[in-house]
């Protein structure tokens, strides 16, 4: 290997390891004391901060009372702190209008809102001083009474669900206080929820619900429960199975499994893929007890069922939830184990580097980040054994004269075809096969699903795996839901705006009569998409 420094023999290190010094990408990198120069750090996939152009006050006279007092309270106590040591500091023949003055200014109440210097002039009416706020004050309003946020109104009337979620997530950049999902917003005092339903205006509206209902909406708050209402007859298929789904007994369970793990950003998964509510299940069982006090080895989860029914989706979704870095790993290419190590990620994470899973792994050491193995099966067995040591013991060493890395907060992610023929009959055999699993049918599913999965991996990857994870096909509410989802997102979106209310919903039901099992979402996907050009002859 070419490179433009020489290690030390007593300082060697693994080429594996130092795979990037046949590029340019160490040569800007100061060395250590060692002389070698160390390989850059990923960047974290951290969602960027919502940087508002224009202040925006709440309108409310106790958020700005509150921080003015806070300010004029600093200036009164650094006055009063002056004016004493001024008083200790006169001579006797003062002393006595000294102590007149210092007893007639105890005997006035402190003003925190007024502490202005004496050269300004003191409002007699604390009201005068918010009397260039254009929100009137009211003599009723209760002390602690919270009032609606402009903030996360803004957001959603931008029609941009990235920037509702940034609002959720990050809170009032001009308070810094904290956005909540349920708060009232509009001229309506309208929750978010219910003000985003009914606004007509919205074209990414569906993305901005799911937003909404991924960090906490109530969706009883929106006046939409009742099946029988018009307003719920109007709703979109996918809208009205999201609002359904996040108010489950499911659900309910779930957050409270949740709630205080260090991976409760992933509740949120159920509103960004349809259908699987017992993977996911599962997948938070798995989750809840898999913490650095009770586990050491890291989380690794297979994915396993027919295709089209969201393994990958779902797998994207653990570094962009936690924001974490992620690196995935085409595993078709793979023939060897070092093939694994040099492989470099196929992620389309924006923020994603250009490196190689070693560097990858050596560069987040020790902090949480997620890898994932798409079809995991299709590869040589050989190269994963590589792999064994790594998931037992929470340790990496790529070569013999390597030093070892700390891969114990890495979440392993495998995705694979294995069992597809198996998990379609099962489906078939149930007698309710529209309906949901229980949970004692896809526990029974899980254990006959195992053993084909040892038979192809091997016995020594699948007892290192914490969790498999069966993929089970679409009842019809949820092919529905992602027939609509898919309309709704559509690139043609000239198409769809062209298109009533019926020919939306006569365009979902006919795209259900192509649904192929074995090709799942892919080909509802692809039968919306042909309806739509036909539907340039409506």
């Amino acid at each position: 290997m070419s490179s433009s420094f020489k290690i030390p023999p007593s300082q060697k290190r693994s080429s594996i390891y130092y795979i990037r010094n046949e590029t340019n990408g160490l040569r800007d990198s100061p060395p250590n004391s060692s002389g070698i120069h160390e390989p850059k750090s990923a960047p974290l996939a951290r969602p960027p901060t919502w940087e508002r152009k224009d202040s925006i006050r709440s309108g409310s006279v106790r958020s700005f009372s509150t921080s003015a007092s806070r300010r004029l309270s600093r200036i009164s106590t650094s006055e009063s702190k002056q004016e004493h040591t001024r008083q200790s500091q006169t001579p006797n023949r003062l002393s006595s209008v000294t102590s007149h003055h210092s007893a007639t200014s105890l005997s006035i109440p402190p003003r925190p809102s007024t502490g202005l210097s004496e050269k300004a002039p003191v409002l007699q009416d604390a009201s005068l001083s918010l009397a260039h706020d254009s929100s009137p004050a009211r003599a009723d309003t209760p002390p602690h009474s919270s009032t609606p946020r402009p903030t996360l109104l803004f957001a959603i009337a931008s029609d941009d669900p990235k920037a509702v979620e940034r609002v959720l997530e990050h809170g009032d950049d001009e308070s810094k206080g904290l956005i909540d999902a349920n708060d009232t917003i509009g001229p309506q005092a309208q929750s978010a929820l219910e003000f985003t339903l009914e606004n007509e205006g919205l074209k990414n509206k569906l993305g901005i619900v799911k937003k909404l209902l991924g960090y906490g909406a109530d969706p009883s708050k929106a006046k939409l429960n009742d099946s029988t209402s018009n307003d719920d007859a109007e709703l979109d298929p996918a809208t009205r199975y999201y609002l359904n789904r996040a108010d489950t007994a499911t659900t309910r369970r779930i957050d409270a499994l949740m709630k205080r793990s260090v991976f409760r950003p992933l509740v949120r998964m159920r509103f960004g893929i349809i259908g699987q509510d017992r993977a996911l299940e599962q997948l938070y069982r798995v989750l809840s007890i898999h913490s650095e006090k009770i586990s050491k080895s890291p989380v690794v989860v297979f994915l396993c069922g027919p295709s089209g029914h969201g393994k990958s989706m779902l797998a994207h979704q653990f570094g962009s939830l936690l924001e974490v870095p992620i690196h995935t790993v085409n595993m078709t290419t793979l023939r060897s184990a070092d093939d694994i190590w040099r492989s470099y990620s196929i992620s389309s994470d924006e923020d994603a580097t250009p490196c190689t899973l070693v560097e990858f792994l050596a560069n987040n050491e020790g902090k949480r980040c997620v890898v994932v193995l798409d079809e995991i099966e299709k590869t040589e067995s050989k190269a994963l054994w590589s792999l064994l040591v790594p998931w037992e013991l929470g340790r990496c060493t790529f070569e013999a004269n390597s030093r070892t890395i700390d891969v114990r907060n890495v979440i392993w992610v495998g995705t694979s075809n294995i069992g597809n023929a198996l998990i379609l009959d099962y489906h078939k055999s149930l007698q309710r096969p529209e309906e949901m699993l229980t949970r004692n049918e896809y526990v029974e599913l899980m254990g006959t699903l195992r053993p084909h999965v040892s038979d192809q991996l091997g016995a020594s990857v699948l007892s290192r795996v914490s969790a498999i994870l069966p993929f089970v096909p679409f009842t019809t509410a949820e092919k529905r839901a992602i027939a609509s989802e898919f309309l709704q997102e559509s690139a043609a979106e000239h198409l769809v705006q062209e298109l009533s209310r019926e020919q939306r919903e006569r365009v979902v039901e006919d795209s259900l009569e192509d649904f192929v099992p074995s090709e799942g979402a892919r080909s509802l996907y692809r039968a919306v998409s042909n309806l739509l050009i036909d539907s340039m002859d409506f």
